[in-house]
C-alpha cells in the first residue's frame, strides 16, 4: 500500500530530498476532508493543492476507459449498457453525466483554488510559489481535457460554447505555470514543474493551431520526462479502476484488446497486452488484457516527453517536412527499442504517424480527440474511423436540466 503521492518526475524527487524542505513541494498525500474555512491558511495550502491533484485523479480514471472504447483502444466485451453504447459509437447525454460533472469538477476546483490561494499567500508570496505552480498546472490539464473530450465548452452555468474555449483557459494557465515556476527554487523544482508545464502548453498550442509555437515548448521537454495522474491502494477513490475492469485477478473483465487495431500490434512496449482463454463478463467475446494499467495503483500518464516528440513530428509533417517528420517519429522508436520506419510522401507518412501517436498515448484518454481533429482534415491527413460514429461526448443531461442558459 502506497500513499496517494504524486511526484514531478523522479530527478526532480532525488534532487529535492537533498533540498532543505522541498519534499513537502513534491509529495501529495491526500489530506481526508477538510473544513472550508480551515484552507485559508498558509500551512493549509499543501492540503489544498493536494485536493486539486485528486479530483483531476479521479476524473481522469472513468475517462481513461470510457474513451479507450469509443476511440478503438479497447472494446467493450462485458455488461455495463452505457459503455455498450458508447463501443458503438453511441453516446447520450444521459450517460455521461459523470464524466462531465467529475471534470468541470476538477476545473472548477483548481480555477477557484487559485484565488484562494492568492488571497491566502498575498501576491508576491503567490508568484514564487511552487503551490501556485503546480494549481495553474492542474486547472491547465483539466481545460486540456475537457477541451479535448467534450463536445462544447460550459464555463460554470454559462451558455454554450465552442470546446476550444477550454484550450484557450489552458494555454493561459500553463504561461502563468511556467511564469511562477520560473521563481521557484530549488532549480530540480523549478525545471520539472516547467517541463509538464511547457509540455501542456506545446498541445493545447496545437490544438489552436499554433503548431509552430506548439513545437518550441514540446522542446523544452526531455525524451524521458513522464507527468502522471497519481493512483494508490489507499481508498477506492484513489484506485485506477482501469486496472480493475481490465484484470481477471480481483477485478472484472469488461473491456479486451481483442478486436481493437491493437490486437495486432504483438511487439510494441507501448501497447502491453496479454492473449487469455477466458472470455470478458459478457461471456462471448475473447479476453485480451491490456497490461500498462495492470495494478489498482498503476499512474496515468498526462505529459510525456515521448509524445512532444510526435507533436513535434506532426508540425514537421504540417510544415512539408516528411524527413523531418519520420526523423521525430524514429527517435521515439529508438527510445522504446523498435527498429526505424520509413516514409517519402506525405501519403506513406501521415498513416505512419497517426498510428504511432496511438502507441505513445494508448489508454491514457488522448485518442478520441485525435481521431476527431483527423477526421476533420482533408487527405492524406483524414482518419475515417469516426466518420458514422460520435466524435466527442455531448453535454451531460444534469448540465442541460440545471443550466438556464441552455
Amino acid at each position: 500500500m502506497r500513499p496517494l503521492t504524486r511526484r514531478l518526475g523522479a530527478a526532480a524527487v532525488a534532487a529535492a530530498l537533498l533540498a532543505t524542505a522541498c519534499g513537502d513541494v513534491l509529495e501529495v498525500r491526500n489530506p481526508g476532508p477538510i473544513p472550508d474555512e480551515d484552507l485559508n491558511r498558509v500551512d493549509a495550502v499543501q492540503s489544498l493543492v493536494n485536493g486539486m491533484s485528486l479530483d483531476l485523479s479521479r476524473a481522469l480514471d472513468p475517462l481513461t476507459q470510457g474513451t479507450a472504447i469509443m476511440a478503438d483502444e479497447l472494446y467493450h466485451g462485458g455488461s455495463y449498457a452505457a459503455e455498450g453504447l458508447w463501443n458503438r459509437g453511441i453516446i447520450n447525454a444521459e450517460d455521461v453525466n459523470g464524466l462531465w460533472g467529475n471534470t468541470h469538477r476538477a476545473r472548477w476546483v483548481a480555477e477557484s483554488g487559485i484565488e484562494r490561494l492568492k488571497t491566502v499567500l498575498g501576491q508576491a508570496e503567490f508568484d514564487r510559489s511552487p503551490f501556485a505552480a503546480r494549481a495553474y498546472i492542474y486547472a491547465g490539464l483539466a481545460n486540456r481535457t475537457l477541451g479535448e473530450l467534450f463536445c462544447d465548452a460550459v464555463i460554470d452555468g454559462g451558455k454554450r460554447e465552442a470546446n476550444t474555449v477550454h484550450f484557450a483557459r489552458a494555454e493561459a494557465q500553463f504561461t502563468e505555470a511556467i511564469r511562477i515556476a520560473g521563481a521557484v527554487t530549488p532549480t530540480a523544482v523549478r525545471d520539472s514543474l516547467q517541463r509538464v508545464a511547457y509540455g501542456g502548453r506545446a498541445s493545447v498550442r496545437a490544438w489552436q493551431g499554433k503548431w509552430a509555437e506548439a513545437a518550441q515548448d514540446a522542446a523544452q521537454v526531455p525524451t524521458a520526462y513522464t507527468f502522471v495522474a497519481f493512483y494508490s491502494t489507499n481508498r477506492a477513490i484513489e484506485n485506477n479502476d482501469t486496472a480493475f475492469e481490465t484484470q481477471q485477478t480481483g477485478g472484472r473483465r469488461e473491456f479486451t484488446v481483442f478486436n481493437t487495431f491493437w490486437a495486432t500490434v504483438t511487439d510494441d512496449p507501448r501497447v502491453p497486452w496479454l492473449s487469455t482463454t477466458l472470455n470478458g463478463q459478457d461471456g462471448r467475446t475473447r479476453f485480451f488484457r491490456q497490461m500498462k494499467y495492470p495494478n489498482l495503483d498503476s499512474d496515468i500518464p498526462l505529459v510525456k516527453g515521448t509524445e512532444m516528440l510526435i507533436l513535434r513530428a506532426e508540425e514537421r509533417l504540417r510544415a512539408g517536412d516528411v524527413a523531418g517528420a519520420m526523423q521525430r517519429i524514429n527517435d521515439v522508436r529508438t527510445f522504446h527499442k523498435l527498429p526505424a520506419v520509413t516514409a517519402t510522401t506525405a501519403e506513406q507518412a501521415w498513416p505512419i504517424l497517426q498510428r504511432e501517436r496511438g502507441a505513445t498515448t494508448w489508454i491514457e484518454s488522448r485518442r478520441l480527440w485525435d481521431l476527431r481533429r483527423w477526421n476533420a482534415e482533408p487527405a492524406p491527413i483524414k482518419n475515417t474511423f469516426l466518420d458514422s460514429r460520435a466524435k466527442c461526448i455531448p453535454i451531460s443531461e444534469n448540465e442541460r436540466l440545471s443550466n438556464p442558459n441552455l
